[in-house]
């Protein structure tokens, strides 16, 4: 899953929001460097990451896609998820998507001293930009398919995924709603457990 939907499926506490974007920008062991809210939403984005690629319906997906495209089909379809989470937000969260992410990134500059500096950059320029509220839109989804694959080890043109993403968009958004209805509850148990236990 990209951006959005670990934000979404974070739950409500800033912290855990925090450690759900975090996921994407902290690697290897946690050593209690951050408040343990924190490191156990950086926990949860992992088993959310785990539990996406032996989902049946994120399976699927992937299945509905050119072979060609089977090494970056992943990341392409991560990038999708995050459009039709965006499009149909009202369906997952009561707030606006506005509100959302002005909330989140208002929220994370009370963190700040726990955020890597390259994590920093980027919750700027996508507070400045609406980066998240922009994936409501196609065009922008092949502009972010096409930045992510020039930032591969050997570049890609991965915006060449786009019409194909498009075309397949009803089964696609069958999957995509299936799967975080999932999530939704892998990661709701995830947090009460925590809460309940303090060992996530």
């Amino acid at each position: 899953m990209n951006y959005l939907a670990h934000l979404l499926l974070s739950g409500p506490d800033a912290r855990w929001r925090l450690g759900g974007l975090l996921g994407d920008f902290v690697k290897g062991p946690l050593k209690g460097e951050r408040p343990a809210t924190i490191e156990a939403g950086i926990k949860l984005h992992r088993r959310i990451d785990a539990s996406t690629d032996n989902n049946a319906a994120y399976r699927d997906a992937l299945a509905q896609l050119d072979p060609a495209w089977r090494r970056y089909a992943g990341i392409a379809l991560d990038i999708w998820f995050d459009h039709l989470l965006a499009q149909d937000w009202q369906k997952w969260h009561p707030l606006s998507l506005e509100e959302f992410c002005e909330q989140c990134w208002r929220d994370f500059r009370g963190h700040s001293r726990y955020i890597p500096p390259h994590a920093k950059a980027f919750m700027a320029r996508a507070e400045q930009i609406k980066l998240l509220q922009s994936y409501r839109e196609e065009r922008v989804i092949g502009l972010t398919l096409e930045r992510v694959g020039q930032r591969l080890r050997r570049p890609v043109a991965l915006q060449e995924i786009l019409p194909e993403l498009s075309s397949g968009r009803e089964n696609l958004e069958h999957n995509f709603n299936k799967l975080l209805t999932d999530l939704n509850l892998e990661a709701l148990r995830f947090r009460q457990h925590y809460s309940g236990s303090d060992k996530p």
